[in-house]
């Protein structure tokens, strides 16, 4: 082959390579378990409420091209599983929907306790076959906290992970 044609066919080939990449897809699953409590876990989140607070948080992670499989919480804590868009940073998204809600929540004048969200959260990630399993935990957060308090929840959940825990967070 003379040095003309394979340069040609080398141009044609990173020509059909880059029009794969220009046509690519960008696919995404990654599932994260988002843990956050309310500021000192003082029970502020009133539970005939609750509802509309999921809604609102629904909403915002919606707005946010992510996708949300399962919310719901108690009244010091909220548990989500969502995806997160791959242009959105994780710190960045619970920065925004700590912030945004804690603002709804002060301005409904259905949570008059609430004075906002503690500094940190906890987010874990899963894979696609958890997801079940882990939609049914947060569906039953009521019932589960009739036995075990959050802070005995959340160490279990870390330490089942691998993730030492810092007693100073916990009263």
């Amino acid at each position: 082959m003379a040095k003309s044609q394979r340069t040609k066919k080398s141009k044609t080939t990173a020509l059909k390579g880059a029009e794969y990449l220009i046509n690519m897809s960008s696919y995404r699953q990654i599932l994260y378990h988002l843990v956050f409590r309310t500021k000192d876990s003082r029970k502020t989140i009133v539970s005939e409420h609750s509802k509309e607070l999921y809604a609102y948080m629904m909403g915002f992670i919606k707005n946010k091209n992510c996708f949300l499989y399962q919310i719901n919480g108690v009244e010091d804590h909220v548990h989500i599983l969502s995806d997160l868009h791959p242009s959105i940073a994780l710190a960045d998204f619970m920065r925004d929907i700590k912030t945004s809600s804690s603002i709804w929540l002060k301005q409904s004048g259905k949570f008059p306790e609430f004075e906002g969200w503690s500094d940190g959260y906890a987010a874990l990630t899963y894979g696609w076959k958890d997801k079940d399993i882990i939609i049914n935990y947060i569906k039953n957060q009521q019932e589960h906290h009739k036995i075990e308090s959050f802070e005995v929840e959340l160490k279990k959940i870390l330490e089942e992970y691998g993730i030492v825990v810092n007693e100073k967070y916990f009263p």
